[in-house]
């Protein structure tokens, strides 16, 4: 196999939680899955979980050098957790003909965060 391409972002949380505070639900509804939504909301410190969403889609738009917008929008990209905490991706819509048209094999995906930041790595193999 080889690499597609990668993608990595940066963001932090106090970004996400502000656009959580003003735009609310909207927010939420135009950029995350409503699994993402419910796994976040379940969780202690929800921005830090929706921050680290929010910096994987950002990745794999950047992996497949796209941008979010007209090649793939926001809830295409839809991140999930198996039972031992491992994050991988589920494409659907634009994202999902994409990763097909390029012959997309598989996704590797990590996440991380601390109270202020959240980054998402992504590698993407074909």
């Amino acid at each position: 196999m080889s690499v597609l391409g990668i993608g990595v972002d940066l963001i932090e949380v106090e970004r996400i939680q502000h656009s959580l505070d003003r735009f609310g639900e909207r927010f939420m509804k135009r950029v995350f899955t409503e699994g993402e939504i419910a796994y976040c909301q379940s969780m202690k410190f929800p921005d830090r979980h929706f921050a680290a969403r929010f910096a994987a889609k950002e990745a794999v738009s950047k992996a497949f050098g796209t941008g979010i917008g007209k090649a793939m929008g926001w809830r295409d990209i839809d991140v999930h957790k198996k039972e031992s905490g491992e994050p991988f991706l589920v494409l659907h819509g634009a994202a999902e003909a994409l990763a097909k048209k390029r012959a997309m094999k598989s996704a590797w995906i990590s996440l991380s965060h601390t109270e202020h930041h959240a980054v998402a790595m992504i590698l993407i193999e074909g």
